[in-house]
């Protein structure tokens, strides 16, 4: 198959077919199915026979939709996907832009779409929201000269509430309201884990919902406050809100941050000269050039205007309960949460991991790129030597079409290659950050064994993934979940390894927090792995969802 581009968003695609395999002749007949139903406009499409029992394809057809935003990658649905990024800047010329610096540098936490909100006082409030990438998007002048003001806010997104698989437009955030004392934007990241029951309340009270993202449902609240300003009518908003939230807001003079009293998700406030910046992880600071100054407390509102920041605890107290799995996966190595290099804290993941599961083996290898840094800590620990065993295309990307499961069970090497030279003959053992659903990881070993590789021993840089996350985070049903179904040894023998360890729940508890895990108070909120979720579910609950029995 080729696929060329003309001009223009005109593209031209040949695909040549052999009739006696009828896998490639399948393959090639999807993809102009494919082309034809899925909103994009076909100008022609011919079948050429070239020689016997051989056919070209022939199409010419404009996409109506950017090419990476037609499908997300279907090779990387074995990781838990990041919730959503959120950053905004106050007192600062051309805020819009410091926003997309920021939001590219959160492009990791969402990469389905991203919106930026400004203000100017003139001019009043502008948005741009679209699907895909930043670089894509929010690169260009004619596009940021749509966004004037020095007040900004923005999100990248990843649906895990709302609509899934092809985003709306209409569930792109910041969501905007106008009320009575004037306008509001808000970005969330998190889970609103009572949504569908206040939707519910809500529609019933005469509330229009524009989108199916339970981030909107803030807005309705906010709408039914009877608070004289917006900050107040926020706090009143989410004190009904149960789940988690890291929430960025502006009005036309104030730039808002909130964190839920558990403080799930990440929330930090930097200094950008005479300004303020709020952002979901400080990698996000750097780029712009703000200096990091803290984190938001668990529970705590900050309104930023002209005269600096203010702040106040509007919620309940509550023992903070941060997600733990920010520290494995979901934030940058470069990035700081409570104080630690996020780097460091994986390092120390991977010391503990060859402490508890030691096996000897002549390579330690990681599974780019999550898996790097607590690979690089196992082999110091354990004096093995540090290889780079498989190596990452960086310019995958998102693929154009969604293959046949024949070509699917393949894409994996459309990502990722073995070092076959390095590999030959070794015992190699392969740190990867966790096991979802495990398809990936079986076929990464058997990539590993067909380089030639002695033996392959996988270790686990997170205890063993065995229930979803309802605050933010996408992840299968449990029934989906390999661990869910199937013990430490069972996992081994379904994935075909010489071992398979995870790191324990108190080993990850040392390696974050320098102490084991207390199973009265727990200090981070663990629920993927331990069934302890420290907000009940409800909708959920509602819907089915059985929750771990009392031990």
């Amino acid at each position: 198959m080729t696929l060329q581009r003309i001009e223009n968003g005109f593209f031209f695609l040949a695909i040549v077919s052999n009739f006696e395999n009828s896998g490639v002749k399948r393959f090639g007949l999807e993809v102009l199915l494919e082309i034809l139903s899925n909103k994009r406009e076909t100008y022609g499409c011919v079948f050429a026979p070239i020689a016997w029992g051989v056919t070209t394809y022939i199409g010419a057809y404009r996409v109506t939709q950017p090419l990476d935003q037609m499908h997300t990658n279907p090779f990387d649905d074995d990781k838990l996907r990041e919730e959503c990024g959120v950053f905004g800047v106050i007192g600062t010329a051309d805020a819009a832009n410091f926003t997309a610096l920021g939001l590219h540098a959160l492009q990791h936490r969402g990469q389905e779409a991203g919106g930026i909100v400004a203000h100017d006082e003139t001019l009043g409030f502008n948005s741009v929201r679209r699907f895909g990438y930043v670089r894509d998007n929010f690169t260009s002048a004619k596009v940021m000269e749509q966004l004037p003001g020095d007040l900004s806010i923005g999100h990248v997104r990843y649906s895990t509430a709302g609509s899934k698989g092809n985003t709306a437009m209409r569930d792109v955030q910041p969501f905007f309201g106008e009320f009575s004392m004037g306008g509001a934007a808000i970005a969330h990241n998190g889970n609103i884990t009572n949504a569908n029951s206040l939707r519910k309340e809500l529609i019933e009270r005469g509330s229009i919902f524009q989108s199916s993202s339970d981030s909107e449902c803030i807005i309705h609240l906010m709408a039914r406050s009877l608070q004289q300003n917006i900050p107040q009518r926020m706090e009143d908003a989410l004190r009904r809100v149960e789940g988690a939230f890291s929430i960025v807001a502006m009005t036309q003079t104030q730039l808002i941050g909130v964190r839920d009293p558990l403080g799930v998700r990440p929330l930090v406030l930097g200094k950008l000269g005479d300004g303020w910046v709020l952002s979901s992880e400080t990698c996000a600071l750097d780029i712009t050039g703000a200096e990091f100054v803290r984190e938001i407390h668990p529970g705590e509102m900050v309104v930023i205007t002209a005269n600096g920041v203010e702040s106040s605890y509007p919620f309940r107290p509550a023992r903070p309960r941060f997600c733990v799995f920010e520290h494995i996966y979901f934030s940058r190595p470069d990035s700081i949460l409570g104080g630690q290099s996020v780097y460091e804290t994986r390092e120390a993941i991977g010391r503990e991991l060859a402490k508890e599961a030691p096996v000897e083996a002549d390579l330690v290898c990681p599974v780019p790129d999550s898996g790097t840094p607590a690979a690089i800590g196992f082999s110091l620990e354990s004096g093995i030597p540090y290889a780079m065993g498989i190596i990452r295309n960086q310019y995958m990307g998102r693929t154009f079409i969604e293959p046949s499961e024949q070509i699917r069970n393949m894409g994996v090497r459309l990502k990722l290659n073995v070092n076959r030279a390095l590999i030959r003959g070794k015992r190699v053992i392969l740190v990867d950050d966790s096991v979802v659903r495990g398809t990936t990881s079986r076929k990464i070993k058997e990539m590993i064994l067909d380089a030639g590789a002695a033996e392959v021993h996988f270790r686990i840089a997170s205890p063993p993934t065995a229930w979803p996350c309802f605050y933010g985070v996408d992840t299968p049903d449990r029934e989906k979940l390999l661990a869910a179904t199937m013990s430490e040894a069972e996992m081994c023998q379904h994935l075909a390894v010489d071992s398979l360890k995870f790191i324990s729940l108190n080993g990850l508890y040392r390696a974050v927090g320098g102490t084991d895990r207390d199973n009265a108070q727990p200090q981070y909120c663990d629920a993927c792995f331990s069934g302890d979720y420290p907000v009940i579910p409800s909708d959920q609950i509602s819907n089915g969802f059985q929750m771990k029995a009392a031990e």
